[in-house]
């Protein structure tokens, strides 16, 4: 089931109403047996790996305080089964390729497998090292990996943070009802107003339309695109999710103001960030064993998460791109010339967004031929647009409302309850009569990330 569809308008408000009208000990079973309807509505194909990953994990952390010997044996088949899973459905038809195979039939990839077996490694590894204690109940744990608003695209949350509040009693908040319909409008503008106005554009120029300034032009504005797509997503999941009584980790934050590439990686899709850092880069040594051995983690964590993104080799090269970056970072900090003035902030963010937008024409691409194909019209065709010139103008609509957009939350916190009530709910309502619009149209729009 997807936010955008008139499904989830009937199944969301109703899972909220049932869930304030029960008690607190049979909350968790009606969450949970949504989480598994939302699910299986989707990718009802999937749900029994779902089930797999959790019951698998689940037992393996419980017998993990039984001695250093069955502590690693458990350890070692819950990453077998976990990481066995995403590897086989994510990566085996690229690894096939690979090995000079070519697979019977195309492997489907499960929905969400990416961000749920993050979330069971972190889990079980926690548990592993002493950080959290197993939760013995399986019903709350089981809501922990599959709860609905961040089953599918995130954020990727850890144990410490979601199991409590999953467990904690959540009574009906006129401060939660005002946060929550604040994030969901603007989750539901960023994807529907910004993201899915600038795709159709976006798509007919990687499809083959214009020539290289529209190229140009199409990978720039796929930057501001994957972003509202994927922080919509992020809002819409925090916004139900803060309705429900549950804090969701701020997945995005501002990353268009970063004047880094490295400070553009603290804002942008944190939690996997975070996720990486705590569960690879520090392991492998982070920055403790020398400068060689840092930009070697720095590299690895890169070209993982290029990997984490899609299996294929403009996606490891994208993370290669990255990677090189933060170790461009490294290097200059360490011998460039400590003379030269920091730029003014205003520099510092046109310089980042040109050095992370770039790369997005591998990520969008596809493949790395389609990447060569797009880089080949670059050199020609600088008069041939696939839109007019009234078309282009509006491309700049939606993202001269991308300040505003950014402060909605902060409008919303400042306004009174009545006045942050009224706006609410004219904005909701909107918004929803223009998405409607675009359903009635043919205009829905899946969200990029589900394809990760």
């Amino acid at each position: 089931m997807n936010f955008n569809t008139l499904t989830f308008l009937l199944f969301f408000p109703t899972v909220t109403a049932l869930h304030y009208s029960l008690p607190h000990r049979l909350r968790w079973v009606l969450l949970l047996a949504a989480s598994w309807l939302f699910y299986g509505l989707g990718s009802p194909e999937a749900l029994g790996l779902l089930l797999l990953s959790t019951a698998v994990s689940w037992l393996c952390a419980m017998g993990m305080d039984r001695g250093p010997w069955i502590r690693r044996t458990l350890l070692g088949i819950a990453l077998t089964v976990c990481l066995g899973s995403l590897c086989f459905f994510k990566y085996g038809a690229f690894l096939a390729e690979l090995a000079g195979l070519s697979p019977a039939e195309k492997i489907l990839l499960p929905a969400g497998i990416s961000f749920y077996t993050f979330q069971t490694l972190s889990y079980v590894l926690d548990v592993y090292r002493g950080r959290v204690k197993a939760e013995r109940h399986f019903g709350y744990y089981a809501l922990f990996v599959s709860f609905f608003p961040q089953l599918v695209a995130g954020p990727i949350e850890r144990p410490e943070k979601l199991l409590p509040q999953l467990r904690a009693e959540r009574p009906f908040s006129r401060e939660n009802l005002r946060a929550g319909g604040w994030l969901l409008l603007t989750g539901y503008f960023q994807k529907v107003a910004v993201a899915d106005s600038l795709a159709p554009f976006v798509d007919r120029v990687y499809g083959g339309e214009g020539g290289g300034p529209a190229v140009l032009l199409a990978t720039f504005l796929f930057g501001f695109q994957i972003y509202c797509d994927f922080a919509g997503y992020s809002n819409i999941a925090r916004g139900t999710a803060k309705l429900l009584g549950v804090d969701l980790t701020e997945n995005f934050r501002r990353p268009f103001e970063a004047t880094t590439v490295r400070d553009f990686w603290r804002r942008w899709h944190v939690s996997l960030t975070s996720w990486f850092t705590d569960y690879v880069y520090i392991p492998l040594g982070g920055s403790r064993k020398g400068l060689k051995r840092r930009l070697i983690n720095l590299m690895t964590v890169f070209l993982l998460s290029g990997l984490w993104h899609g299996a294929g080799w403009n996606f490891l090269l994208w993370g290669a791109v990255h990677g090189f970056y933060q170790v461009g970072g490294v290097l200059w900090d360490r011998f460039g010339p400590k003379t030269i003035k920091k730029c003014p902030p205003l520099f510092g963010r046109l310089r980042t967004y040109l050095l992370v937008s770039l790369p997005w024409l591998l990520f969008r691409a596809g493949s790395l031929p389609a990447a060569g194909t797009l880089l080949a019209r670059l050199g020609g065709g600088w008069n041939v647009w696939p839109l007019d010139l009234p078309a282009l103008l509006l491309l700049t609509v939606p993202l001269l409302c991308m300040p505003a957009l950014e402060n909605l939350p902060r409008l919303g916190r400042e306004a009174t309850p009545e006045r942050a009530a009224l706006v609410g709910f004219t904005g909701v309502l909107a918004v929803g009569l223009a998405w409607l619009a675009g359903l009635a149209a043919g205009g829905e729009n899946t969200f990029i990330y589900f394809q990760f």
